[in-house]
């Protein structure tokens, strides 16, 4: 009767926190943070935040770039070495904690800062946005003859004459574009007004409705006249395997694995953070990896196969039938969409799909945002979780706004630069040294094995030589290697300004500079002598 009397104690304590915190329900197992509604929410979730747009164009564009399907062998290796024992980390110890990814860092305090780049995603979906007005205009007629042959999409994707030549011509923002940014976030800030109750649901149709379309772009492609050359170029005869051997192709594969998993930038850990205790986190881990790269890889069927087409209507090798860049995607799958009946509605649908990709990636940014907030000041924002998540997308639309100025793709291509390669790396780096050598990682490991029920001493094996040595090792060498070989980015034939390469570093810095600012910070805070003060900050016990 009283254990009776308690449980019936418990729950009406948790149908009162749930009826003041609408992103806590009555059943949930975290009564103060809440826990996903259900197992499928929390997969979705974690699939639409990893498959994002890098699945779609850079994946294909990297492979495109780096001698087809010989593309796929260090992409598997760096995802074996580099991308999944990250993931299975970042996923274990939010579950762990149950904190958000600054939180969790209370475990080796001195490393407790992250620095979280949110607007990136954005940036692209405003332009995909705008794409819809404008995607299906044809090429004007008298120009059919006179002129190189151009697809209609090359065309829209040059520069034209009203786009600034360089970034000391920013011009002003362009409305229908800054339209199209705030119509994105008023949709981001309704899907997560509720936290992951709201947001949980959404998934259901933003995280399924891409497959369906890359589905019908590939059922159309294989069906057209020469992408059975494509597909070849892709997986099969064509591709160069002598690209093996340049260390670009093994740089680019880890960045694309660390880019299109989404690791080091607090996602994994946020959404991670909000599952039940004893949830086998390595399972979800090897369910989203798998998921998310098949995805790269299935994309990249689509693409190639529309490319196989576009070479035997031009007459050209495959490895020359279109620009490598951000236009590839944008190129390859408008031209395939003009061959489809009703070509209008498809167009409209393939735009929509990387709306829904953008979206759901930048779900879990945000939650970055407002989980490391609410985890920091909890009496004071968790019941105001609503009105602080839209505040935060208002601060984040005016941040993005020189996105979409008249020079706007330059600091897109910018930004990604200068902060989508070198900060996830150094984060990573810091993540896996922190947790493996301070926090232990034979300590961590039983951790995960707490949660997930079962314990193997051989099973781990693998898994301690890649955080340990493997992992560690590959992040360093690209790191190195990519600073040494960094060249001034252009876009096209326009170089930056030197002002705008300064401010790409001072992006970096910025990023970077509060991982180290917070640990002097600490060291100076902290009392007592240079042992004690060690082992205060280095490992919490």
């Amino acid at each position: 009767m009283t254990h009776l009397v308690l449980e019936n104690g418990i729950a009406d304590d948790q149908k009162n926190i749930a009826g003041k915190n609408s992103h806590v329900g009555s059943m949930d197992e975290n009564a103060e943070r809440g826990n996903w509604s259900n197992k499928r929410e929390y997969l979705l979730s974690m699939i639409g935040y990893a498959v994002g747009l890098g699945n779609v164009w850079r994946f294909p564009y990297l492979a495109y770039k780096h001698g087809g399907g010989a593309f796929l062998i260090p992409y598997v290796i760096m995802l074996s070495v580099a991308g999944l024992p990250l993931f299975v980390m970042e996923s274990s110890v939010g579950q762990f904690c149950s904190q958000g990814p600054i939180n969790i860092w209370k475990a080796v305090p001195i490393l407790q800062e992250y620095c979280n780049m949110a607007a990136y995603n954005l940036s692209l979906i405003a332009g995909n946005v705008s794409v819809l007005a404008d995607g299906n205009r044809n090429c004007p007629e008298e120009f059919l003859i006179s002129a190189p042959l151009q697809s209609t999409s090359e065309q829209y994707w040059d520069p034209l004459p009203s786009i600034p030549r360089s970034m000391d011509e920013t011009g002003s923002v362009v409305w229908h574009l800054a339209l199209c940014l705030l119509l994105s976030w008023i949709m981001i800030a309704a899907a997560l007004y509720k936290g992951i109750k709201s947001s949980g649901k959404v998934v259901y149709f933003t995280a399924i409705f891409p497959y369906a379309v890359l589905l019908i772009l590939l059922i159309r492609g294989v069906t057209l006249e020469g992408a059975r050359d494509g597909i070849e170029y892709y997986i099969g005869s064509q591709s160069n395997l002598t690209k093996l051997a340049e260390a670009e192709v093994w740089k680019d594969a880890a960045t694309q694995i660390f880019f299109s998993l989404s690791i080091a930038w607090g996602g994994l850990t946020a959404l991670s953070s909000y599952n039940k205790f004893y949830n086998n986190s390595y399972k979800d881990s090897i369910i989203v990896c798998i998921t998310n790269c098949s995805t790269s890889i299935f994309a990249g069927f689509a693409i190639f196969s529309i490319l196989g087409h576009m070479a035997h209507i031009y007459g050209r090798p495959v490895s020359e039938v279109a620009q490598s860049g951000f236009g590839l995607a944008f190129i390859a799958y408008p031209d395939a969409l003009s061959k489809l009946p009703i070509s209008p509605l498809w167009s409209i649908l393939f735009f929509f799909m990387l709306i829904t990709l953008g979206l759901d990636s930048q779900f879990a940014g945000i939650e970055v945002i407002t989980t490391c907030l609410q985890d920091a000041y909890p009496r004071i924002l968790r019941p105001n979780r609503g009105p602080i998540t839209v505040v935060i997308c208002i601060i984040l639309f005016l941040l993005g706004l020189p996105c979409v100025t008249g020079a706007g793709i330059y600091w897109v291509n910018l930004i990604d630069t200068f902060c989508a390669g070198w900060i996830i790396l150094v984060a990573g780096l810091l993540e896996v040294f922190g947790l493996t050598w301070l926090y232990g990682g034979n300590r961590f490991i039983q951790d995960i094995e707490m949660m997930i029920g079962t314990k193997s001493t051989l099973f781990w094996i693998w898994w301690r030589a890649c955080w340990f040595f493997i992992t560690p090792a590959v992040l360093l060498v690209i790191l190195v290697w990519s600073v040494y070989t960094f060249t001034a980015p252009t876009y096209g034939l326009v170089e930056y300004p030197q002002w705008g390469i300064a401010l790409g570093w001072c992006m970096t810095a910025f990023c970077l500079m509060w991982i180290p600012i917070v640990a002097v910070w600490k060291i100076m805070k902290a009392s007592g002598s240079f042992w004690q003060v060690g082992q205060e900050l280095l490992v919490c016990v």
